[in-house]
């Protein structure tokens, strides 16, 4: 059985360095969703070995998480899969003189918390659809890991870490964990499988 290593996606090229309000962020929201990498950067070495071992490398479609993949591989090839996808992030419609910044800690953290807690979507994916996507992903990657080597996903924070609490529930331990920054890993092994 291989690992299974989830991996976020670079720092990406749309700035985070103002504030706005719940539509403002919206409209950022699309173009970030739609947009790529910042330029100039290199994947972490430990990475970039994480792609070399790997049988079965997979990526977001969106194209921070194929940039993102191109830069790791090397020229190898890679499968982009929609199905692993940033979860959506709608803005709550506070008041319009509420203006955050699209960082974590602004609107970032507020949206998400919305979306989780309140089952206010926006018409997008709603959370339960996203942990049924996060369980599907999670089983298709565990079949990858039993046929045999290691599984490397390039994709997206929180969508990530909600496919890890799928891993976790099916016996996988962390064994690296790099956190929510750009190009964090996430790395997970089977209990039994650990030496």
């Amino acid at each position: 059985m291989g690992a299974i290593t989830l991996c976020r996606h670079g720092e990406p090229a749309l700035s985070r360095r103002h504030t706005m309000d719940w539509r403002g962020y919206k409209d950022w929201w699309a173009r970030y969703e739609e947009g790529g990498l910042l330029e100039g950067q290199t994947p972490p070495n430990c990475l970039e070995a994480y792609a070399r071992d790997a049988r079965y490398i997979y990526s977001s479609t969106l194209r921070r998480a194929q940039e993102t993949a191109v830069a790791v591989c090397g020229g190898r090839a890679f499968e982009p899969m929609d199905m692993l996808v940033e979860a959506p992030l709608p803005p709550p419609k506070l008041p319009t003189w509420i203006k955050l910044s699209p960082k974590s800690w602004g609107w970032g953290t507020v949206s998400r918390l919305w979306w989780w807690y309140s089952d206010r979507h926006d018409a997008l994916e709603t959370r339960a659809m996203a942990e049924k996507r996060a369980k599907d992903a999670a089983d298709f990657l565990v079949a990858k890991a039993r046929e045999g080597g290691d599984v490397l996903v390039l994709a997206h924070g929180y969508f990530n870490l909600m496919i890890s609490l799928e891993l976790k529930k099916m016996g996988f331990i962390k064994t690296v964990e790099q956190g929510f920054k750009y190009w964090g890993c996430r790395r997970y092994e089977l209990k039994r499988d650990r030496k």
